[in-house]
């Protein structure tokens, strides 16, 4: 995820905010991966420029904003998994709200061996699955395969790959046979009366990443995966 796509990926979502035809999203990728993250690349690029603090911080308000966004929008957003899934990119996951995946799915959050925070997947997963399974997660390093993610409930149905689209899909049919105006309620009243303080934490968690990616383990984090090596953290 580029800065640019994560732009597209905002201004999309305020598309479907404003499209009254608009029922449900369905989030899904192409490839053998649905997202590896954030562009370290990228982001090791601008840990180099004078003005490093305030690109981190810029960089971790759009990441939340585009969070924040999926949150908000008024209408389901249901993912439909068959890969991989890491760092930033189960952020997003758990940002939907609802999930298909196939056997293939894999989530993981390596931040840390990049020397960086996953400030915005730990509220999110605290508060979708508890603070139990984020300390696997964050701090454990655990790999979730399709099953495990299926019994701790990250997952809602499991299918077969060819059968992705078609059960995502099939989910955007029942939902649309719902009153909107109920659905839409129903999700406000999920992520912003019973998650209170899910957008709060956003901000913190937001605010840790940015703080955490100015550190002298950050920057030898994002060197040694630019060049390809072993990272020795001070």
């Amino acid at each position: 995820m580029s800065r640019e796509m994560v732009q597209q990926m905002i201004d999309a979502l305020s598309d479907f905010h404003q499209d009254k035809s608009v029922r449900c999203v369905i989030l899904t990728a192409k490839g053998s991966t649905f997202c590896s993250g954030v562009n370290l690349k990228e982001w090791q690029s601008q840990s180099k420029q004078r003005d490093a603090i305030e690109q981190w911080h810029r960089v971790a308000s759009e990441l939340r904003e585009l969070i924040e966004s999926m949150l908000r929008l008024p209408k389901p957003i249901i993912a439909a998994i068959d890969g991989p899934v890491l760092g930033f990119g189960l952020t997003m996951a758990l940002a939907c709200d609802l999930v298909v995946t196939s056997p293939k799915a894999e989530f993981e959050v390596p931040s840390s061996r990049h020397g960086l925070v996953s400030g915005l997947t730990v509220p999110l997963a605290a508060f979708r699955l508890g603070a139990s399974f984020a300390s696997r997660l964050v701090l454990g390093g655990q790999r979730i395969d399709a099953k495990v993610a299926l019994a701790l409930a990250l997952s809602h149905r499991e299918v077969d790959s060819d059968q992705i689209w078609a059960a995502a899909h099939e989910w955007t049919l029942k939902i649309a046979e719902s009153s909107a105006e109920s659905v839409q309620l129903g999700k406000r009243l999920l992520n912003e009366m019973v998650g209170e303080s899910l957008l709060m934490n956003l901000s913190s968690g937001a605010a840790v990443l940015a703080t955490a990616c100015s550190t002298e383990s950050a920057i030898e984090g994002l060197e040694a995966f630019v060049s390809k090596r072993q990272a020795k953290f001070p």
